[in-house]
C-alpha cells in the first residue's frame, strides 16, 4: 500500500473513526485502525464489536492494500506533523508515516487479522436529516441509564410511525421524551440503540446532510457522504413508559427557566452530597425552595410564579432538575405536580415553535 494524503484529510479520518476504538479491551487488534484504499481514497475503519465506524476521505492511490495500524499513536503523530502531504506506506506488517522531514514506522497487523464487524444492507432504508437526528439525540440521551442492573435502560427507545418519530430515555428515576414529524416514509416500530452509537451520529452527520437508515436483524446502520456507522441494537422489551408520564397531575407550575435554575444551582451548594435532596414549597404567588443539611447548614430562596392548586411541599434532587432544565428551549417552563410521592413533568413553554418535548423526575422522599 502506498499513499499520499494531506494532513487535514488524514485527522479528520483517524478523528471520526476513534469513537469507536475501545480505549480498554481483552482483544488488542481493536486498538487498532484499519487502512483500506479504494477507487474513491482511503478508507478508515474502527470497531468495538458492537459499533463500527468507517469513513472514506480523498487521498491519492499510488499502489493498493490494507493495514492495522495503532489508533492512538496514529493520531497522536497526525496530530504533530507539519501542515504538509502525508505518505502512508505498508508492506508486510509494518506502517510508515512520512512528512516533511519526519519519518515514523509502527508495527501493524494485517487485513486478516481485523474483525469483521457487522455490515448493514442499504437497499431498504429510511431517511432523516442530520437536524432532525440531533435535535432528538441531544435531548434524550443524558437520561439514559449507567447502571448495569437493567440493560434495557441503557439504550434509547426509538419510535417509528407513519408521521413521527421520538424518542425516549430513562433511568428510572428521571425520563425525556422527543417527538418530531417524520418527513420520509420507511420502516415502522421500536428499536432500542446505545447512546454511543448515538453520539457518533451527532458527531459525523451535519445538520444539512441526509442520512439512509437501514436495519438489519439486531442492527442497525446509518450512511451519508462517505461515512458508516454500524451498532448492534439492544435487545429486549422496553418498559411501557406512558404508563409513568402522570396524565391527572393537577397543580400547575409556570415559573422563568433562567431564574428556576438559578436558584436550584444556589440551594445545591449546601445540599447533601449523598441526596442532593432540595424542598420545593408552592401554594400562591411565590414559590420557596429550601435546603436543610444538618452537619452543613440551611439556606432558602424565594421565586415569583404562576401557580394553580392546592399547596404542595415536595423534594428533589437538585442534580435531575438542573440537568432537565439545561434542555428546555424555552425562556419559561411549565411543570405539573399531583402529591409529594407523585411524578413531576416539565415542558418548554411560551414558544409557538417549541419542541413536543417532555421531562420527567421522580421526587425524593422529604424528611420532616
Amino acid at each position: 500500500m502506498k499513499v499520499s494524503i494531506t494532513r487535514e484529510k488524514l485527522q479528520e479520518g483517524l478523528s471520526a473513526v476513534a469513537g469507536s476504538v475501545p480505549t480498554r479491551t481483552t482483544l488488542p487488534i481493536l486498538t487498532n485502525i484499519l487502512l483500506e484504499t479504494t477507487a474513491n481514497g482511503l478508507r478508515l475503519s474502527g470497531t468495538d464489536m458492537d459499533t463500527s465506524v468507517s469513513i472514506i476521505v480523498p487521498a491519492e492511490i499510488e499502489m493498493g492494500g490494507a493495514i492495522a495500524a495503532p489508533a492512538r499513536k496514529l493520531q497522536e503523530i497526525a496530530r504533530e506533523l507539519p501542515t504538509a502531504p502525508i505518505s502512508l506506506s505498508a508492506q508486510g506488517d509494518a506502517i510508515t508515516i512520512s512528512g516533511g522531514r519526519s519519518r515514523f514506522r509502527l508495527n501493524g497487523l494485517s487485513r486478516e487479522e481485523f474483525p469483521e464487524y457487522q455490515v448493514v444492507s442499504f437497499e431498504e432504508n429510511w431517511k432523516a436529516t442530520g437536524a432532525e437526528l440531533n435535535e432528538l439525540i441531544s435531548h434524550v440521551t443524558f437520561a439514559v441509564s449507567t447502571e448495569e442492573t437493567r440493560p434495557i435502560l441503557n439504550g434509547v427507545l426509538w419510535e417509528l410511525s407513519p408521521t413521527e418519530m421520538r424518542m425516549v430515555a430513562t433511568n428510572g428515576h428521571r425520563l425525556a421524551r422527543m417527538t418530531i414529524p417524520r418527513t420520509g416514509q420507511g420502516a415502522e416500530g421500536q428499536l432500542i440503540v446505545p447512546p454511543k452509537a448515538l453520539a457518533l451520529v451527532q458527531k459525523l452527520f451535519k445538520p444539512d446532510q441526509e442520512v439512509q437508515i437501514a436495519r438489519s436483524d439486531n442492527h442497525i446502520g446509518f450512511q451519508s457522504g462517505g461515512v458508516r456507522i454500524f451498532t448492534r441494537l439492544i435487545e429486549g422489551t422496553y418498559p411501557k413508559y406512558d404508563q409513568v408520564i402522570p396524565k391527572d397531575n393537577d397543580k400547575i407550575l409556570i415559573v422563568d427557566r433562567a431564574a428556576l435554575n438559578g436558584a436550584i444551582r444556589r440551594m445545591a451548594i449546601v445540599a447533601s452530597d449523598q441526596t442532593h435532596r432540595i424542598r420545593l414549597s408552592a401554594g400562591g404567588p411565590m414559590m420557596k425552595f429550601s435546603v436543610q443539611t444538618p452537619d452543613l447548614g440551611e439556606g432558602s430562596e424565594e421565586l415569583p410564579v404562576e401557580y394553580s392548586g392546592d399547596p404542595i411541599e415536595i423534594g428533589f434532587n437538585a442534580n435531575y432538575l438542573l440537568e432537565l432544565l439545561r434542555y428546555i428551549p424555552t425562556d419559561e417552563v411549565k411543570m405539573t405536580l399531583k402529591a409529594p410521592e407523585r411524578a413531576v413533568t416539565l415542558e418548554p413553554l411560551g414558544n409557538e415553535d417549541a419542541p413536543d418535548f417532555l421531562c420527567l423526575v421522580m421526587p425524593l422522599r422529604l424528611l420532616d
